[in-house]
Formats: C-alpha cells, structure tokens, sequence
C-alpha cells in the first residue's frame, strides 16, 4: 500500500509532505539555509524515493554502535547451518540438569547428526509452547518447523566444552517467524549454558531481550529506512524516515 502511496505522489504536481496547519509554508531554501533543530510546513513535490523496492527499507540497527547492516537473507543462513553440520554432536554434552537430549541421524544421503536439547525448568519439560530448545545439525526447513509448535529455537554446535552459538551472520534465536541477530562489533557471546540461569527463574518468560542479555548478544532491531528527495521551486531538500 505504501508503495502505491508513494507512486501516487509522485504523479500529483504538489504535495503536502507535513501538515503544520499553524505555521506558514516555507521554501526548501530557506530550511536547507537553517540550522537545526526547527519546524516547517511545506509545499514540494516528491521527486524520488529510494529504495524502490519496499522490502529493502528493512534494516537492522544496532542501537549501541549506532550501525544499520541489511538483514540477511535465508541462503546466508542455510549455509551456516550446513557448515555447522560438519561437526558432529559432542554425546558428553547432553542430557544435563537443565535440558533433555534427543539424537538421530537422518536417512538421506549426507546421514547428518541431529540433536535436540529441551531445555527444563524444574527438571520438567514445560508444554511445547512454552519451551526453548537448541538444535544442533539442523536443516533451516527443519528448524522453521519446529518454530511452529516451540516457543524459541537457538541453533548450536558442539565444542568440547559446551555448546555455542553459530556465526552472528545467523540469526542467535528464532521465534514464530522472527529472526533475531546480534551485533557482530558489540556482542560478546558467553557459553550457551548461561541460558540455565533463566531456566531457573519462578517462570521462565524466554523474551528475546533476556536471552539476548544472558549470552551476552548486543540485539539488532529492525527498523524501516527510507529517503525521500522533495523539491519546490528553490531548491530541493532530501527527507529521511527511520521508525522501529
């Protein structure tokens, strides 16, 4: 609908971009000539806006470096899945006092190493809707599936230690059809066992900001971008949208 607006926009000779109904109008420039921060009405046409494709005003922010990085796309994380399957599940790291393991392999051809971690509160397992889980060897058709009956879905790999987060190229945590990130420059991932401190609260809530805050991970929000290039007859002045 947005984009329709905009295309609309551009056709008409004069649009209103503000509605100051108290304040006279004001040539682009003077407000180009004007030091910040002020307030103006104004008459201009909508010369261009970018992106063109609506989609791709979607970014992440970072609200700590202040960086916006484009959000990236399912084959990125389909091959960071693929390349986390090289590595087979540690058996020394499951079945611990604070989640349940199961372990398969699969029947195709490449015969890949599946392990799934329920994560308990309690020492129960709570009811799929309300429960975490890691998986470790997972296609992304395969971990999409479970965010249709599971609450959150961290994918991880073995190391001798403990399990750990994948690359922060791929999302750290997936909820229904969200995909969370974290700052690469600002995160500083602690082992994937700090989630027990969670799983040990009167009533686990598994907010994304929590598990975020636990693993160390600086959340990138999404946010919608675009730039807009408005002109009048003095000049022309370039208009930015940025929104949560």
């Amino acid at each position: 609908d947005l984009e329709l607006d905009l295309q609309r926009c551009q056709q008409l000779s004069v649009t209103v971009l503000t509605d100051h109904q108290d304040l006279s109008n004001t040539e682009l420039k003077t407000i180009t000539n004007s030091t910040a921060p002020q307030q103006y009405r104004i008459r201009a046409k909508l010369r261009t806006y970018k992106p063109q494709k609506l989609h791709q005003s979607v970014k992440l922010h970072c609200s700590k470096c202040n960086s916006l990085q484009e959000v990236p796309d399912g084959d990125d994380f389909d091959l960071i899945l693929r390349g986390s399957a090289n590595t087979a599940p540690n058996p020394e790291l499951h079945n611990t006092s604070w989640y349940e393991s199961v372990t398969w392999t699969t029947q195709d051809q490449r015969q890949r190493a599946i392990a799934i971690h329920f994560v308990k509160h309690d020492e129960m397992l709570q009811h799929p809707e309300d429960t975490l889980l890691m998986i470790e060897g997972g296609t992304l058709k395969e971990i999409w599936k479970l965010t249709k009956k599971f609450k959150c879905v961290i994918p991880v790999r073995s190391t001798e230690d403990d399990l750990e987060l994948l690359d922060l190229s791929a999302p750290f945590l997936l909820q229904g059809n969200v995909k969370y990130y974290g700052c690469k420059q600002c995160s500083t991932p602690k082992p994937v066992k700090s989630i027990s401190s969670i799983a040990a609260e009167q009533q686990p809530s598994w907010e994304p900001t929590e598990i975020a805050q636990v693993l160390g991970i600086e959340l990138l929000q999404y946010v919608f971008i675009m730039k807009f290039t408005l002109v009048d007859e003095t000049g022309a002045l370039n208009a930015y949208l940025f929104d949560y």
